[in-house]
């Protein structure tokens, strides 16, 4: 299937059967997808709570309640629901982890390059964190990128997503106790497969996208 098609496939899943559970094979994969997403400097700051059973999914969806209350069937139904966090901090001694596991991976010809890499990722740390002083924005802005990688590689496998901003994140990041392991929810993300009755499938709701001319400007 060509991107394109992949592209105009995929949409927000409203509806989910909750029949349908994706096979051991696919959910392998969709754990390689959140574990090999690029990140600034290759920092990695995130975390992941993935549900597939009912009271992981009930859990989750105490984020859904109240005002939210809308997006609890599409967190229930779902076949398996990924919490997506971040890290609050990224002190020496997760620096320092992240410099142990890339040296053991083979990531480094040498002592020279090693101690460059840890340099630079500390100097880009350091930016946002004493001259942008953004840096808590800046962590979950790689997060939010691991989440696109993920809506597209999801969809290359045949499963449907809805990506979540309307839940209750203080109430997920309470349940799951992740401020204490130094995490905050940013969003939530449901993978499954859609019901034949969806409303919002792109053969009864096309997508709608500004036009090409709009949005590109090629530079000769």
């Amino acid at each position: 299937m060509k991107v394109s098609e992949i592209l105009n496939w995929r949409y927000s899943t409203k509806e989910f059967d909750a029949d349908k559970k994706i096979s051991e094979e696919d959910f392998q994969q969709v754990k390689d997808l959140l574990r090999m997403s690029p990140s600034s400097t290759n920092i990695q700051p995130w975390h992941f709570l993935i549900a597939n059973s009912e009271e992981g999914k009930a859990r989750i969806a105490k984020g859904a309640e109240g005002f939210y209350q809308f997006n609890a069937p599409k967190i229930l139904n779902a076949s398996h629901v990924v919490v997506f966090c971040a890290r609050t901090d990224a002190d020496e001694d997760y620096m320092q982890h992240l410099l142990e596991v890339e040296e053991k991976d083979g990531r480094y010809p040498n002592e020279e390059v090693k101690q460059m890499m840890y340099g630079a990722r500390n100097i880009f740390a350091n930016m946002h964190r004493y001259d942008f002083k953004d840096f808590q924005h800046w962590i979950e802005k790689q997060v939010y990128l691991n989440m696109g990688n993920f809506l597209l590689g999801v969809a290359m496998l045949g499963i449907d997503a809805l990506p979540m901003e309307g839940v209750d994140l203080k109430a997920i990041d309470e349940e799951f106790g992740l401020r204490e392991k130094g995490f905050t929810a940013v969003g939530v993300v449901s993978i499954g497969y859609r019901t034949e009755t969806d409303f919002n499938t792109t053969d009864k709701t096309p997508k709608s996208r500004l036009p090409e001319s709009e949005v590109l400007s090629i530079l000769d």
